[in-house]
C-alpha cells in the first residue's frame, strides 16, 4: 500500500507533464528573425508586457537581427532560427535553390500593395537627371541585399523597361538605415524605401518617388514568417501557445486605443523619437501611413503564389512552386480560435 501511495501521484505528474511538454523538459526554444526594427513584428512583439502569456512556460522567445531575408535561409538550414521572417523571394530561393522542401509557411508578417495601405518606393535625388526607369541605366542602384523582396522587385521594374539587371546598371548592398547617406552622398543613384526609413522627412525634401513597388509588380505578400516541418510537427502545441500569444500581441499593438503607449514602445526598442513613429505606425493613413498586417497573422497565400509566378515568368526562379504545398496554417488558425 505504502508503495501504491508513493506511485500514483508520480504518475499523475508524469502523466502531467507529458500533456504539459515542459514539467520534465525544457521549454522550446523559439529564435524568430527579423530586418527592421519596429517595422517586422519579431523585434517588437512582446515588448509589451503581459502579452505572452504562454512564454517561458512551454516556450522561450528571442528576436534575432539580420540585414536582408536571404542570410536567414542559410541560418534555418543549419538550426539557427525557428522562425524565418522571409520575403517571397527568399521563400522560393529557399526552397529551390537550398533544397529546403520542408519549408513551410506559417503566418503573415506585412502585405504591400493593398489599398489605403503604404507601398514601398524607390527614391532618386529631387535634382537627379533620372526621370524614367529607363535613365537608370549606366546607373547605381542600392539594395539591402542580393534576392531580397526589394531587391527582386527593382530587378522586375528594370527587366519590365527592356534593362538588363546585369549589365546595364551597378547594384551594391547597403543596411537600410545606411540608404539615405548613400543617395545623399550619391555613392548610389537609386535606393528602395521601407517604412520607417523611408518617411524620414530630410529623404523625403531631398528626393523624390521614381516608381512604387505596386507600379512594378502589384499586390504582394512582402513577408511570411516561415519554419521547417519537422519543428512543426514536433513541438506543436508549443508552436500554437506561441502563435496564440502573438495573435494577442498583433491586436493590442494594431488597436489605435494603444497608439501612443505602442509610439513610445517603439521609440524606446529603435532608439529613436517618437515623432518617428507617431504618425504613420500601425496606421491606415496611404503612403503616409504603415504597410497592411493582418490582424489574426493569416496570410494571402493567393498574393504569395502570384507573386512567385512572376518571379519564375522574370526568369528569376528555375520552376514553377506551388505555394499551397509548402503552407501550414493549421497552427495561426488554431491559435486564432482561442483569442477573443
Amino acid at each position: 500500500m505504502f508503495a501504491m501511495k508513493r506511485r500514483v501521484p508520480f504518475i499523475s505528474v508524469l502523466l502531467m507533464a507529458l500533456c504539459a511538454g515542459s514539467a520534465w523538459g525544457q521549454p522550446v526554444k523559439i529564435r524568430a528573425a527579423y530586418v527592421v526594427p519596429v517595422a517586422n513584428w519579431p523585434s517588437i512583439l512582446f515588448e509589451k508586457s503581459g502579452l505572452a502569456r504562454h512564454m517561458g512556460k512551454s516556450y522561450t522567445f528571442e528576436a534575432i537581427r539580420f540585414q536582408g531575408t536571404p542570410p536567414m535561409i542559410t541560418a534555418l538550414a543549419n538550426n539557427e532560427i525557428e522562425i524565418g521572417d522571409l520575403a517571397f523571394s527568399s521563400f522560393a530561393l529557399a526552397v529551390e535553390n537550398a533544397g529546403m522542401d520542408d519549408l513551410r509557411v506559417i503566418a503573415d508578417e506585412f502585405q504591400d500593395g493593398v489599398p489605403g495601405y503604404y507601398t514601398n518606393e524607390f527614391f532618386v535625388l529631387k535634382d537627379s537627371p533620372i526621370h524614367s526607369v529607363r535613365d537608370l541605366k549606366g546607373k547605381v542602384l542600392a539594395t539591402n541585399a542580393a534576392g531580397s523582396a526589394v531587391d527582386i522587385v527593382a530587378r522586375s521594374m528594370l527587366r519590365k523597361q527592356g534593362l538588363d539587371d546585369r549589365n546595364d546598371v551597378t547594384i551594391v548592398e547597403a543596411a537600410f538605415p545606411n540608404m539615405k547617406a548613400m543617395l545623399l552622398g550619391k555613392k548610389a543613384d537609386l535606393i528602395p524605401g521601407v517604412i520607417p526609413f523611408s518617411l524620414d522627412p530630410q529623404l523625403r525634401g531631398a528626393t523624390r518617388v521614381l516608381f512604387t513597388q505596386k507600379e512594378a509588380v502589384g499586390r504582394t505578400q512582402m513577408i511570411v514568417w516561415v519554419a521547417r516541418a519537422g519543428l512543426l510537427q514536433k513541438n506543436r502545441a508549443a508552436m500554437v501557445d506561441f502563435m496564440e500569444d502573438a495573435i494577442r500581441a498583433v491586436h493590442w499593438w494594431l488597436d489605435p486605443k494603444n497608439h501612443k503607449e505602442a509610439v513610445e514602445i517603439a521609440a524606446r526598442v529603435s532608439k529613436r523619437p517618437p515623432a518617428a513613429f507617431e504618425k504613420w505606425l500601425f496606421t491606415k493613413n496611404g503612403q503616409n501611413g504603415d504597410s497592411y498586417r493582418d490582424a489574426n497573422l493569416v496570410p494571402d497565400l493567393e498574393a504569395l503564389q502570384a507573386n512567385i509566378n512572376q518571379q519564375q515568368q522574370l526568369g528569376l526562379l528555375k520552376s514553377a512552386l506551388d505555394v499551397s504545398k509548402h503552407a501550414d496554417l493549421s497552427i495561426v488558425h488554431e491559435a486564432g480560435k482561442r483569442v477573443k
